[in-house]
């Protein structure tokens, strides 16, 4: 009956997907959003968080959320890049956070390993980049 309605096959795939995600990351005590949040400042640090927004395709006051929530957990830090306008941040890594900078791409390369295995790596591209042309069409 709703083999050809997008919104719930969409909402089935991310919850599927959500729950792989949540699992892997439990054992850090990390969020997948707040992991490839560090992932990202780790693999870039400076950025600033309309950067980061872009990057990780979420709004900026979501952002900003995130990387609160990670600066009480001690992972961020922010640095004012002008020194006239407070707003404007940029986002660093802490040594906690690189301390399991290792662990979290392990991670990460373990769930991309088993969604090739699990959906076969040429589905597993095709599926990634429909859903990306699809956000930017919609």
């Amino acid at each position: 009956m709703f083999d050809r309605c997008l919104y719930f096959n969409t909402n089935h795939l991310s919850r599927v997907v959500s729950k792989i995600w949540k699992d892997a990351y439990a054992e850090l005590k990390l969020a997948p959003a707040h992991a490839y949040l560090l992932r990202l400042i780790l693999e870039k640090p400076g950025l600033a968080q309309k950067e980061i927004a872009v990057e990780l395709h979420l709004e900026k006051s979501t952002i900003t959320r995130f990387i609160d929530k990670m600066v009480e957990e001690g992972y961020l830090q922010r640095h004012v890049i002008n020194g006239e306008n407070q707003k404007e941040q940029s986002i660093f890594p802490t040594p906690k956070a690189e301390e399991i900078k290792k662990r979290l791409n392990d991670i990460g390369d373990n769930l991309y390993a088993t969604m090739q295995q699990k959906i076969q790596q040429d589905d597993l591209s095709t599926l990634v980049a429909l859903e990306l042309a699809a956000s930017e069409k919609l």
